[in-house]
């Protein structure tokens, strides 16, 4: 979802930048050349592997506080432990010996910054790049850790990643949005990532624990560590398969929600939610299909799609009559008939849409619904982009002036007057990362959000909860959701929200999915169930094929969806209710507003630093659907891999 002047907050608040992309497919190896000039490729061994699988920190060094605010471990014996650790793993630094390093130092291989290694094909460079950095030792040694899982030295990554609990837990790192990034946190969610994709690896992370107070918010100066590194241990690869229970047969202890559409928490915590009884999973994309060469910087609303019409047939262009490119070529054949996008929705396992700001057309909704069995999740962006507050862009929704809180509240009051005795809809939802907002400055050619919520974050939860506890009494028959940019200020959300009934989230973490910390950040603070109101990631990759591309993006589909999957009830942490596909199909005015940017060209210039997999984010090109050449707009559908594996994982879980 976008603002005005094109930009989106699409990247996570802990976005760091890079691409967690253990399913993508790298260059084992440093190609030279020989001294005959001809091409040669340097195989990639660890010079010093280290003398033990699972580093016993015990025998080199004393732990201290753990659990509390004063922990450290003391190294008695650091030549021991760097012997055991190995190359690439602290204290180790062996590195310098290896003679690989040497002659790619040599080659004059490692100019530039270390920043410029972390997408390379060849991540041998990244590692040894990385491993001789001079940057904050956690950061240093995450991103060594993260160039080994690449080169699939699993073990060792593993072993570095640890390193970064046991000796650096209090380190920061800072995101492309000035956000911190505890990085301690990511080393346990790589780590119990790894340990669970490779369960033959028999290594199990237990009783880690590290909390950071007041560590959701935008500065470190208030952080209040807490760290037990936990230990890693082998077990049976048995024991880390995940462990499903059977919900159905748990007393249920709370319920939300008096009509069709409810919510349920059974007795070990675990949430889901329930349409007509049964249990529902939300397999939702979020729909605007905005036709190639418009733009809402000239006035073509976000919702227009839902009333145009054209080619004059009658019938609303997208929904009825997009039809399927199947080879690509870029014209319609006799064989590629109209079906329409929410037929083609149908045929993925789409139960829902996400429409973020009310809809102009409740007769097409109804149909979306009663022929097509897809729902709705009705929203209003409560002052985000400056909608519905009447407030100056640049100036941005103000949450502490009465005037602006109550044309936001009448918008509400409007959407659920409207919507709430439909069958289409499935649950409300407030806002949309509402929380990154922030006020522009021409003066500067500072874009902005269109709301000051980042500087007022106290003021804008507290008018969520005032709109949220006026809807559930407008009705009681829906639940209530509001759309938070990732965990920012999640404190603050479980302080003054108790009126929202489903913590929504755009996250945007990489291709393995939103890690340990993002579930348990929402179960420890929250106790609500958890909607993902935006994943996704572009189907460009810098320097690579389209085909290519897709396939990254496939990939990084999956990991996510698995994810959530993983943590719906009855396993993981039992709290996910399913997610919203960012997006559809791809819109081409994302990029920024005319003139410097052509709605009618699809950009591949990067808008910004992100965990996607050449690490940018190309915001014009997220759809499960492209709109090929952009010459038959606004009909026709290119499928790509991820729809693909949408149609198989989601048909098959409905059926």
């Amino acid at each position: 979802m976008k603002g005005k002047g094109g930009r989106i907050l699409a990247a996570l608040v802990f976005a760091f930048v890079f691409s967690s992309d253990a399913l993508a497919s790298y260059s084992q190896g440093t190609r030279l050349m020989n001294s005959h000039g001809e091409d040669m490729e340097l195989e990639f061994k660890l010079y010093e592997p280290g003398t033990e699988t699972i580093v016993d920190y015990a025998r080199y060094g004393v732990f201290e506080g753990a659990g509390t605010p004063q922990y450290r471990y003391r190294i008695t014996d650091r030549k021991g432990l760097a012997a055991a650790a190995g190359e690439g793993v602290y204290p180790n630094n062996s590195v310098y010996k290896d003679p690989a390093y040497r002659m790619l130092v040599s080659k004059g291989k490692f100019a530039g910054s270390r920043w410029d290694y972390v997408h390379l094909d060849d991540q041998q460079l990244a590692f040894y790049k990385w491993a001789t950095s001079h940057d904050t030792p956690a950061v240093q040694q995450f991103y060594t850790a993260l160039a080994l899982e690449k080169l699939g030295e699993t073990t060792q990554a593993i072993k570095a990643y640890y390193a970064v609990v046991v000796h650096f837990p209090n380190q920061v790192g800072w995101t492309v949005w000035h956000t911190p990034i505890y990085m301690s946190r990511i080393a346990v969610d790589r780590i119990e990532y790894l340990t669970r994709r490779y369960p033959e690896l028999g290594i199990k992370l237990v009783d880690a624990n590290i909390s950071v107070e007041n560590g959701y918010n935008l500065t470190t100066a208030d952080d209040r560590f807490t760290v037990n590194p936990g230990r890693l241990v082998r077990v049976n690869p048995k024991e880390l398969k995940p462990k499903r229970i059977r919900v159905s047969r748990l007393p249920i202890v709370r319920r939300i929600g008096q009509g069709a559409v409810g919510l349920v928490q059974f007795k070990n915590g675990h949430w889901q939610m329930r349409v007509d009884g049964k249990p529902f999973r939300v397999q939702a994309v979020a729909y605007s299909p905005t036709p190639v060469g418009k733009t809402p910087d000239q006035g073509y609303a976000l919702d227009s799609w839902m009333v145009t019409d054209l080619n004059g047939n009658g019938k609303i262009d997208g929904p009825s009559d997009a039809w399927v490119d199947k080879n690509k070529n870029n014209r319609q054949d006799p064989d590629e008939k109209a079906a329409g996008d929410f037929q083609l929705m149908k045929e993925m396992g789409v139960n829902a849409v996400r429409l973020y700001h009310h809809a102009m057309n409740k007769e097409l909704l109804r149909e979306l619904y009663q022929k097509y069995g897809i729902r709705v999740i009705m929203g209003d962006l409560l002052g985000m982009y400056a909608v519905g507050s009447g407030a100056e862009w640049y100036k941005g929704t103000d949450y502490t002036d009465p005037v602006q809180r109550q044309r936001m509240k009448e918008s509400v009051r409007k959407m659920v007057a409207e919507h709430k005795d439909e069958p289409y809809l499935l649950m409300w939802m407030l806002g949309n990362e509402s929380n990154y907002g922030e006020a522009g400055d021409p003066a500067k050619e500072k874009v902005g959000f269109g709301s000051q919520a980042r500087t007022q974050p106290e003021a804008l939860y507290r008018f969520v909860n005032e709109a949220a506890g006026m809807i559930k009494e407008l009705d009681p028959a829906h639940p209530v959701g509001f759309s938070n940019g990732d965990t920012l200020f999640i404190d603050l959300l479980a302080k003054h929200c108790g009126s929202v009934d489903v913590f929504g989230a755009n996250s945007y973490r990489g291709a393995s999915g939103f890690g340990r910390s993002f579930w348990e950040d929402a179960r420890n603070f929250l106790n609500k169930p958890v909607l993902l109101t935006e994943y996704g990631c572009p189907a460009y990759y810098a320097g690579k094929d389209l085909s290519f591309a897709e396939e990254k993006q496939m990939e990084y589909h999956q990991g996510n969806w698995e994810d959530i999957l993983a943590n719906q009830a009855g396993s993981g942490f039992g709290n996910a209710i399913g997610g919203v596909i960012f997006e559809w199909v791809d819109e081409w005015w994302k990029a920024g507003p005319p003139p410097q940017f052509n709605p009618g060209v699809q950009e591949t210039m990067g808008q910004f630093a992100a965990a996607f997999p050449d690490g940018w984010m190309y915001e014009e090109w997220l759809g499960v659907l492209s709109q090929g050449d952009g010459g038959h707009s606004p009909y026709l559908r290119q499928v790509r891999k991820t729809y693909e594996y949408y149609q198989k994982a989601w048909r098959k879980s409905s059926s």
